[in-house]
């Protein structure tokens, strides 16, 4: 049977962010990456060099299949983060992965594509202000801190608090979301929320 890189290459990209999303960088094992994968830890270190490189390209790959799927418009800052509270709640692995790279790459060198990302949304959201859209009584930089942490609060909260909020609906959840955002940047929130 011929070789297929970049199948291998996806097939390995699958099992190390299922590996990582469940046990972090120091947790991963990568013999169970290669298992999953039905590859070898030689080919993923030869495709992606140590644990850590695979991890960046894991959560580089995350990051932009993220802009792929929520739109950002910070014309309607509310909906986006309505968006984003879905993408999250659909797909909890994915808030996974974001924890572990804040707590386990801190330190590393940043990875260009979320250097990308936040430089693209703070510039958009400075344009809206400009243009009268958002009002400025945050900054722009302000403002993409302030919804991405309400976006991700339901799914942030300890268990203990979780408990407490059992009876909460998720669409209520999500409805609390766009609001604070709407109030935040002071609009009505999301058309139709």
């Amino acid at each position: 049977m011929p070789r297929n890189p970049d199948a291998t290459r996806a097939r390995i990209m699958k099992a190390a962010t299922d590996e990582f999303a469940m046990y972090g960088i120091a947790g991963a094992r990568m013999d169970r990456v290669a298992e999953r994968a039905a590859s070898s830890k030689e080919r993923i270190y030869t495709y992606f060099g140590n644990k850590e490189q695979l991890f960046d390209a894991v959560f580089s790959n995350y990051v932009k299949e993220s802009l792929a799927e929520v739109d950002f418009d910070a014309h309607d800052l509310p909906a986006y983060a309505g968006r984003m509270f879905d993408h999250f709640a659909d797909d909890p692995e994915r808030l996974r992965l974001s924890t572990w790279y804040r707590l386990e790459r801190a330190g590393a060198t940043p990875l260009q594509t979320l250097i990308d990302t936040n430089d693209l949304r703070v510039r958009r959201i400075a344009a809206a202000q400009d243009d009268g859209s958002v009002p400025s009584h945050f900054s722009a930089v302000q403002l993409l801190a302030l919804i991405q942490a309400l976006s991700t609060s339901w799914a942030t909260m300890n268990p203990e608090f979780s408990a407490l909020a059992a009876p909460i609906s998720r669409r209520e959840q999500r409805r609390t979301v766009v609001e604070a955002v709407a109030r935040v940047v002071g609009g009505t929130g999301e058309s139709g929320a």
